[in-house]
């Protein structure tokens, strides 16, 4: 039987993905000697926002996810952030390699919205890892599965996540809204001649007391 130790060893932006992308540098060891032929590798990424502290500018932008900081011992639980599905070439003894995790601007996901409040700091990370191992065996080849107790922790850097949506949406964000609204809203927008879609909504919220930037 193998013996697998997952190890997170660090995180930059994918410049050249189709969608928004982390890649996650993954340390894959094999430490009984067995040589790996291939493993059909799945992976969930979650975010534990217990693990780290919250500045008050923070904890004003997470009072939609988690409600009044006195509220977090109970609210402030783990989020889902991606599932990866990845083939783990061939090795012995150990390999590296990229574990790219797609990212979204979307602010319906809360994930999304919770990385968008943070400041600066660290993501806490925790990367829970199954799967098929394929080894050679007697026979041919052996067919393990991966033990759901692997794991791996991993704090990647604010900034990673930033410089991805800065590379993607440049100074700019994403909202989902009802097609009913987005009608009343072109109707507001086209009714002023307004220019775009953000004159629109600054004009809404100049007429409702909030002052623009």
């Amino acid at each position: 039987m193998s013996e697998l130790v997952f190890d997170c060893v660090d995180a930059r932006p994918e410049r050249y993905a189709a969608v928004p992308t982390i890649q996650l540098a993954l340390r894959i060891s094999e430490t009984t000697g067995e040589r790996v032929h291939a493993i059909a590798l799945r992976c969930q990424v979650r975010i534990e926002p217990q693990r780290r502290r919250y500045t008050p500018e923070e904890a004003g932008g997470l009072l939609d996810l988690f409600g009044e900081p006195a509220r977090w011992g109970e609210t402030l639980k783990p989020m889902q952030f991606a599932n990866v599905a990845l083939m783990v070439p061939g090795f012995e003894g150990g390999t590296t390699l990229d574990l790219p995790v797609p990212c979204t601007y979307d602010f319906e996901v809360a994930a999304a919205k919770y990385l968008h409040a943070l400041g600066d700091g660290e993501v806490p990370l925790l990367l829970l890892f199954s799967g098929t191992v394929f080894t050679r065996g007697d026979g041919g080849f052996s067919v393990e599965q991966v033990p759901w107790h692997k794991e791996a922790a991993y704090r990647m850097p604010v900034r990673v996540w930033r410089e991805v949506m800065d590379l993607y949406f440049p100074n700019s964000g994403w909202i989902r809204l009802r097609r009913d609204t987005l009608d009343a809203l072109q109707r507001y927008k086209a009714e002023r001649a307004l220019p775009t879609w953000e004159d629109a909504l600054e004009g809404l919220l100049k007429q409702a007391g909030e002052a623009g930037p």
